[in-house]
């Protein structure tokens, strides 16, 4: 079962250092976390998500308030959201608790315990509960720093040009495509084994198999065409 997160640790109101781009959904343009991602200077931009309503590399999140949750779990979009999100490998649910006291969910509390229980068990997907929206922003912060110092781990071929193994070879190609960096380029190759394969995909496999984004998918088939 993955774990779950219910930390509520302080974070330094600090700008925060070089990090990983925070792709934000144009629908939460107006949300207070958005907001503290300005306040707090951090590396993000809007973007148009097909799933979840933030992006940093590989891996997404969904957040939600607890009214939200209940009203979701009433009409069933959250168990479809969740099937949707099951694309990525790396995924998280965000779940606000600030107006936790103040609203009275609409359906019994066995009901959403029994859904926690279900997003771990059945979706696979970690739980962050999160204060508020500076609560929540922070962490996105956090982890887009966090992703950064992995990735500086896993560094681009495009520095290295001398004895590649032929698995190194293959990365080195495909990292010059662009959107697709090292961690891209290692997935791609996890999933489709050879060059052949993968540039004999269309724009929907390619999707469908891996958590690249239709605008990357799009430069990357557009490039192989012309």
């Amino acid at each position: 079962m993955k774990p779950l997160y219910n930390i509520f640790s302080s974070h330094k109101d600090e700008a925060p250092k070089t990090s990983a781009k925070i792709l934000v959904d144009i629908k939460e343009k107006n949300s207070l976390v958005y907001t503290e991602l300005i306040a707090q200077k951090a590396n993000s931009s809007f973007e148009s998500l097909e799933i979840g309503d933030y992006l940093i590399e590989d891996t997404i999140f969904e957040r939600k308030t607890l009214q939200d949750f209940s009203a979701s779990l009433l009409d069933k979009r959250l168990f479809e959201q969740l099937k949707n999100m099951s694309r990525y490998e790396k995924r998280f649910l965000i779940l606000e608790q600030s107006s936790i006291d103040s609203i009275r969910p609409k359906i019994h509390e066995n009901a959403l315990r029994g859904a926690v229980l279900s997003i771990l068990e059945s979706y696979k997907t970690p739980i962050i509960f999160s204060k508020n929206e500076k609560d929540t922003a922070a962490y996105l912060i956090l982890f887009a720093q966090k992703a950064l110092e992995t990735n500086k781990t896993s560094s681009p071929l495009r520095l290295k040009k001398e004895h590649a193994s032929l698995e190194e070879q293959k990365q080195f190609i495909l990292e010059g495509f662009p959107g697709i960096g090292p961690t891209h380029a290692k997935k791609l190759l996890e999933k489709f084994k050879k060059l052949k394969t993968i540039f004999s995909q269309d724009a929907a496999s390619l999707q469908e198999k891996t958590s690249l984004q239709e605008n990357t998918v799009k430069k990357f088939i557009d490039l192989l065409n012309n």
